[in-house]
């Protein structure tokens, strides 16, 4: 068996994968489904047996009429679906799978229900890009694609995406296509940003002025917080709670968590327009303050009292029965100390808690909230600003700022999700050409996040074993709508998907040009799926925000 990113048979259009699975050969001459090929599932398949009637099925018109075992002829076809436990230590963990396709038989075998469901996925992107439709549109009955052979298994198991729907909402739907999203390109963990100055964007049925007040904001800075130009009209939007178990649910069906972040103690000045009480009032009229309409970092942070811990105790334990995710995200990042500097009641916390500074007083606050998750079983993960001062052993870290953050947690025992700023936040450019829409950051092209390496060469082996995985980032402050989104997440989002899962060589080694074959096909499946992304010849005209102005950064990003 052979790596399909090796040869030229890896590129052509029926195994044309993306991600690129750790083995394939050929199996035979064509395979073959039809109108008269039934879906084989015993129970603990049937979930996965439902998703491919609802999707594939959609696409092709096929019925995949159920089959048992022995009541279907092998010339009448069939897709067999198979949980096979084995395979995890065969090929390598619980998210294992194989396919194996030869004229009237597919059969799909995965080490638990998420390998099967990736099983399914390899399954639909053998079949074309026009399986990736909601309907018919060819009117053929007969689908044939190569007969072959595919093992596989995740490098990582944390493969995850950041939606910042913050700062500029996006509505329910929005979401659920994003997780159809994520699930065709095998990313398992969905990071929701779902509080900020700019925005409260989940019910929390015992403090409803976070979204009555919270969730809307007057006005909105269009384009970088430089920029002169503003959106006059409302903007805001917020998830019920019903609409938040709707996302988990259908999250889990597709076998991706949803990991929710609620900011504190920065990025709070939405909660602090609804209730004045959580911010520092013996520095500021609280009372004054308004869900923010600009970007950048801001000073309007919460007060380290009693009354805000308890506040926000209660926000967390309806997050948590609406979350079943293991990790809770509370932010942490970007928290300016000015007014805690000036506010008397933090300066006596400080005193009364024996801390040295500002800074130990942040660490009291993350251990405060580390414990009580910790308490419910749930554990902490924020930024990497949160090691600042010490971190309690069970935390974990984010790592946006480069790969130091890593390092540092990793080397201490914590558990690491690598998304440095420089490779994988998606808001950033993709050219340097004056035609890209409000231009941030620094040029990240599809080669550049394909060449990405998330496990920091300074790590020992054992080290590199608190690395969790990855995860690309998708900010929103310039991103006004889902055309924009699209656009900035892919095509690297594939790129991303491909590091995250498969087990690349080094990155110099990388063959960017098979990649780039693939995605030719690639290509044709977001056209399929609806997907506003950047062409490799540059934006459509319709895609450019001429005279919006950005924030570009010029030369290559720092190592760090």
């Amino acid at each position: 068996m052979g790596d399909i990113g090796g040869g030229a048979a890896a590129s052509a259009e029926g195994v044309a994968l993306i991600p690129a699975p750790g083995e394939v050969s050929a199996a035979g001459a064509r395979c073959v489904v039809d109108a008269d090929t039934g879906i084989e599932a015993a129970e603990d398949a049937e979930r996965v047996a439902r998703w491919l009637r609802s999707t594939v099925g959609a696409a092709t018109g096929l019925p995949f009429a159920p089959c048992r075992e022995g009541e279907s002829r092998i010339r009448d076809g069939r897709v067999r679906l198979r949980i096979v436990p084995a395979l995890a230590d065969e090929l390598g963990g619980p998210e294992a799978y194989r396919l194996c396709a030869e004229n009237r038989l597919v059969t799909l075998d995965g080490a638990s229900e998420a390998g099967l469901f990736w099983a399914a996925g390899t399954f639909r992107q053998l079949l074309g890009p026009e399986a990736f439709r909601r309907a018919p549109v060819s009117g053929r009955s007969t689908w044939e694609f190569p007969a072959v052979t595919v093992r596989d298994s995740p490098r990582f198991g944390w493969r995850g995406l950041l939606l910042d729907v913050a700062r500029h909402f996006m509505p329910k739907d929005g979401v659920l296509r994003y997780l159809d999203l994520m699930a065709a390109h095998k990313l398992n963990v969905l990071h929701l940003h779902l509080t900020d100055d700019q925005g409260w964007r989940i019910e929390i049925g015992r403090y409803p002025k976070l979204t009555e007040t919270g969730s809307w904001r007057a006005r909105t800075k269009f384009g970088h917080r430089a920029s002169p130009r503003w959106e006059e009209k409302p903007h805001g939007g917020y998830y019920t709670q019903d609409d938040i178990r709707e996302i988990v649910a259908y999250a889990a069906e597709r076998h991706i968590t949803v990991v929710p972040e609620i900011d504190v103690p920065g990025h709070s000045q939405a909660a602090l327009a609804a209730y004045p009480e959580l911010g520092n009032t013996d520095v500021i009229d609280t009372t004054a303050l308004s869900v923010r309409d600009t970007w950048g970092i801001n000073s309007n942070v919460l007060a380290p009292t009693d009354t805000t811990l308890r506040f926000y105790e209660g926000v967390f334990e309806e997050v948590l029965e609406m979350f079943p995710s293991r990790f809770i995200h509370i932010g942490g990042d970007e928290c300016p100390k000015d007014q805690w500097r000036k506010s008397p009641a933090a300066q006596e916390r400080i005193a009364e808690l024996g801390l040295a500074d500002e800074g130990r007083l942040q660490s009291w606050f993350v251990r405060h909230f580390d414990t009580w998750l910790a308490a419910r079983g749930r554990r902490l993960i924020g930024w990497d600003e949160i090691l600042e001062g010490g971190l309690a052993p069970g935390a974990a870290v984010s790592s946006w700022r480069g790969y130091e953050g890593g390092v540092t947690a990793a080397r201490a025992g914590h558990d690491v999700v690598m998304c440095p700023e420089q490779y994988v936040y998606l808001d950033h450019r993709q050219a340097p050409g004056e035609e890209e829409p409000v231009p941030i950051g620094f040029v990240r092209t599809l080669e550049d996040v394909y060449r990405f390496e998330p496990v920091p060469a300074a790590l020992t082996e054992a080290e590199a074993r608190h690395v969790l995985g990855t995860q690309a980032n998708v900010w929103t402050e310039v991103l006004e709508d889902a055309g924009r989104v699209d656009y900035q997440a892919f095509p690297r989002l594939a790129a991303f998907a491909e590091v995250a899962w498969s087990r690349l060589p080094a990155p110099a080694a990388r063959d960017f040009a098979d990649f780039e074959r693939r995605m030719a096909v690639h290509y044709r499946r977001l056209d399929a799926l609806g997907v506003a992304y950047r062409p490799p010849a540059g934006p459509r005209p319709w895609q450019r925000r001429p005279g919006v102005p950005g924030r570009p950064l010029d030369g290559p990003p720092p190592r760090g």
